[in-house]
């Protein structure tokens, strides 16, 4: 009896896994010497333009932006401070008894503060021309009171680290207006009146970009029956004010005061991380075109055919392609963003507003966003190239869909232009922002999402069209 031994080839069996397709897409597109040199001009481009963008604002704000230093650009502590240290619990109290209506949000009331040092943690109680009585804090609280205006009573009473508010119009019957929390507040803090007002600010928008001016207001105000009522006895120190031209009497117990700036959030700040890595803009430019060529060459020429002949599966070479595609736009933007960022940083930083620093979590996600972003907008090119088959047509597509809603909204009422903003695939920008502003259209991830949902459904549709239609 013969036993028979079955035959088994040593030579392997060509594979075409996912990994193989990866591998052989990568091959593809580093073996092209202008894709190579066409990233690496993208990321010369953000660098280069960054730059220019940066040292142009730093220009700008060398003698001054209106912020103060040590503080975020999107807060403003300024106006007239006369103030005494109170230690542990305690009120303070005193009758706003005029106040200059020159501006609905002129703010002339009481505040404590955890030091007198500029960005310090802060709880105020104000009247104001047009928003009444407001208990603020932080530069972000806001809690509303009566509609009332001077002359009027107010009360800020300190319990532990909480400060509660109260109005009244004759001093003796107290209405709570709300309470806040002030962190890191410690046994002293600083307490007195204050008067601040608004710069008058005038926009002008115009296609390709707008222009904020501003003109000082100085907000003008009275007091009487000024009171530091500590809950333990304790020897007052005398009155001091942040204005070095002011001369305040130790015990005095009425004030006018007259005072310039804001203190609180301020929507029209410069976003310094987004005004660096606006630069991505031009690079992304580069990087839609590489998008689009890296696929419509192999059209152009015919070799898509002998790709797909070699890969049956035509959905998964394009799910190949985009994904060696966005890596590699990914690390190259990655980089690009880091160097212009550590680069334009202190060049952009000649004002009085404290520099973006990386340990920030909204400029540190907006830079690596900002690769994100240059990514999505590559495998979308590729998409939509996939879709149209035209090099011309797809490229022109993709940059209207991009740039035509940020140059176009700068011309357009605000209410439009934040919506055009939102629902197209330039609301991916909005990664790159770290301040929200008075033109702010969406949030930075949600905007990110609606850029990654038109990448997703361009993506899907491509790969629907290949496998249906011949190359």
């Amino acid at each position: 009896m013969v036993t028979m031994t079955p035959y088994r080839s040593t030579v392997q069996s060509s594979r075409d896994g996912f990994p193989q397709l990866l591998r052989a897409e990568w091959t593809k597109l580093r073996s092209v010497p202008r894709w190579g040199l066409t990233m690496l001009a993208a990321a010369a481009a953000t660098i280069l333009v960054g730059m220019l963008l940066a040292a142009g604002a730093g220009a700008q704000s060398a003698g001054g932006d209106g912020s103060t230093a040590g503080i975020s650009p999107q807060f403003r502590d300024a106006g007239s401070y006369v103030h005494r240290p109170l230690t542990g619990d305690g009120s303070l109290v005193a009758r706003v008894t005029t106040q200059e209506r020159n501006d609905p949000w002129a703010k002339a009331g009481l505040m404590m503060r955890v030091s007198a040092q500029p960005g310090a943690a802060y709880a105020a109680l104000m009247i104001t021309p047009g928003n009444g009585v407001r208990l603020q804090s932080n530069f972000v609280t806001d809690l509303p009171g009566s509609m009332s205006g001077a002359p009027r009573w107010l009360k800020l009473t300190r319990t532990g680290d909480s400060v509660t508010g109260f109005e009244s119009a004759d001093g003796r019957s107290w209405s709570k207006v709300g309470t806040v929390r002030l962190e890191g507040m410690g046994p002293t803090v600083e307490t007195g009146v204050f008067v601040a007002s608004p710069d008058a600010l005038k926009l002008f928008r115009q296609f390709g970009g707008e222009d904020i001016s501003e003109t000082t207001n100085l907000g003008k105000a009275s007091f009487d029956n000024v009171k530091v009522e500590p809950a333990r006895p304790q020897q007052l120190a005398p009155w001091k004010s942040n204005s070095e031209n002011a001369t305040v009497a130790p015990d005095a117990t009425s004030f006018s005061l007259v005072g310039a700036g804001d203190i609180g959030f301020y929507q029209f700040a410069t976003d310094q991380t987004k005004t660096i890595l606006s630069g991505a803009m031009i690079g992304i430019m580069a990087l839609v075109a590489l998008g689009v060529l890296f696929i419509t060459t192999e059209y152009q020429q015919g070799l898509i055919w002998t790709t797909f002949t070699a890969s049956p599966r035509r959905g998964r070479v394009l799910a190949a392609r985009a994904v060696v595609l966005g890596g590699a736009t990914f690390v190259v933007g990655l980089v690009a963003s880091f160097v212009v960022f550590v680069v334009g940083s202190p060049m952009i930083a000649k004002g009085k507003a404290a520099p973006a620093t990386l340990s920030d979590p909204q400029v540190l996600r907006a830079v690596i966003g900002t690769a994100a972003l240059m990514a999505v907008v590559a495998v979308f090119s590729l998409a939509v190239a996939a879709i149209v088959r035209r090099s011309t047509a797809a490229i022109t597509t993709v940059l209207l869909l991009l740039l035509v809603p940020l140059v176009a909204s700068t011309a357009l009422p605000l209410t439009v232009a934040k919506w055009l903003e939102a629902v197209t695939p330039a609301a991916g920008f909005a990664i790159q922002q770290t301040l929200t502003r008075y033109d702010t259209a969406i949030g930075p991830w949600p905007g990110f999402a609606v850029l990654c949902a038109y990448a997703a459904v361009a993506l899907g549709v491509a790969i629907w069209r290949v496998q249906r239609q011949e190359a």
